[in-house]
């Protein structure tokens, strides 16, 4: 696909129809997000600013994309991944919302960086006012590619995953970050529902979709035992999996092991495993001496964000020949001495490729929790200080209370009494 015909997105005739049924179906089990864009049109918090965003182009988003519109947002949208990118979204967003898309399903790196930059105001276009990202790559591109101008403007983003905020505290340390974020990631609303829940079940939903596989009674090695790769260990268990997990932190690998979970080195539970998954952040996980000792038929899935935790070119270098496309999402890799091992989603983040992504549910607190924090930074009379931010803790409780009014669940509150105890450190009478 050439740039110019990748720059942005150009409804195809009907496709804008089928998104708009989608993003209603998926709005029906967003009611936190439905109730914020009742909030923010009443409000109007973001008047006069224009949003740029780098997320997954699908229903959900564009639920979330509303809402900002709502409290008066001029939303420009990037994805954040091409492969996820659902173009029936895009063009519903683009003909139905007068939305900026730049975005397409599976463009190459180069247009996806250029689409970044457009969202950015690359075209010409004013700068953004506020920030939301999914993995670092638009707040990477904005400091590397924007003008000293743009970056003053903006007064502040939001940032999705963990991956991204190690990015972005890494550029705080070096005293390259220039303006506030909020760690939207990192909180325990979060960290519950979409860490534990949203990935698990969406990555087992990946796997399955792709591999075709019957989990149980297979050996699976999760790698990483943080909050996704606790919540992917404990749903494959659920399914009768045999569940090995490694990990390079001793807290984590001992909660692991208090929890049932045998934890052993990667080296050692290369030759064991039937069904691998990382879910690090980090690079060079599964690397080409993991690979030369793994069993016939493994498989291979990544839950981080980047396509780095899985040594692709490694495999492919060991291998003498590829069967692409065994199944939709799955490629065989046939090595010497006739074994096979079954690559998912090209080693790019499974539960988004070859499956629907986070749940409704799940993505309307994530989202809600970050239109949530953007609606307050736009309303901080001086702005914060440069550096990464944790999500104010009075947004996270707001989110949840939110939705459990929604879902019809009460819950008991302190008696002054007790609101006296819990505030003094005298225990007598």
């Amino acid at each position: 696909m050439s740039a110019e015909a990748s720059r942005r997105y150009r409804p195809v005739p009907g496709l804008a129809e089928l998104g708009d049924g989608r993003i209603s179906y998926s709005q029906r089990s967003m009611p936190l997000l439905s109730a914020l864009a009742a909030r923010f049109s009443a409000e109007r918090p973001f008047d006069g600013m224009t949003i740029a965003a780098c997320l997954h182009v699908t229903a959900e988003t564009a639920v979330l994309v509303r809402a900002l519109q709502s409290g008066g947002a001029y939303v420009r949208l990037a994805a954040s991944n091409p492969l996820s990118t659902q173009d029936d979204i895009a063009a519903a967003l683009t003909a139905r919302d007068g939305v900026e898309v730049f975005a397409r399903a599976g463009v190459d790196r180069d247009a996806y960086y250029e689409h970044i930059a457009l969202a950015l105001g690359g075209d010409g276009a004013a700068g953004p006012d506020l920030v939301i990202d999914d993995g670092g790559d638009l707040v990477s591109t904005l400091h590397t590619r924007a003008l000293p101008a743009t970056l003053s403007r903006v007064r502040g983003g939001c940032e999705g995953t963990t991956t991204g905020v190690l990015r972005l505290r890494r550029m705080a340390a070096e005293g390259t970050l220039a303006f506030p974020v909020i760690a939207a990631s990192d909180t325990p609303v979060t960290r519950i529902v979409d860490n534990r829940h949203g990935t698990a079940q969406s990555v087992i939903d990946g796997l399955l979709r792709a591999s075709g596989a019957l989990l149980a009674g297979k050996t699976m090695v999760v790698a990483g035992f943080g909050a996704c790769g606790a919540g992917i260990a404990e749903y494959a268990r659920a399914f009768g999996a045999r569940v090995v997990i490694t990990e390079v932190d001793p807290v984590r690998a001992l909660d692991a092991v208090l929890r049932g979970f045998l934890v052993l080195p990667l080296a050692d539970a290369a030759p064991l495993g039937e069904v691998f998954i990382t879910a690090t952040g980090s690079a060079d996980v599964i690397t080409g001496e993991h690979l030369a000792v793994m069993r016939d038929g493994a498989i291979l899935a990544n839950a981080g964000h980047f396509d780095v935790e899985i040594d692709v070119r490694a495999l492919a270098a060991l291998a003498v020949r590829t069967h692409p496309d065994v199944r939709p999402h799955a490629d065989a890799y046939e090595l010497a001495d006739g074994r096979r091992l079954l690559l998912l989603a090209e080693g790019r983040v499974v539960n988004v490729v070859a499956a629907d992504g986070h749940p409704p549910e799940v993505m309307d607190l994530a989202f809600g929790i970050e239109a949530l924090t953007l609606a307050w930074l736009a309303g901080q009379a001086e702005r914060l200080p440069v550096a990464v931010h944790p999500v104010p803790p009075d947004i996270d409780a707001e989110a949840a209370r939110m939705v459990l009014a929604a879902l019809g669940t009460r819950t008991d509150s302190l008696t002054p009494a007790q609101r006296a105890y819990l505030a003094s450190w005298r225990l007598g009478s």
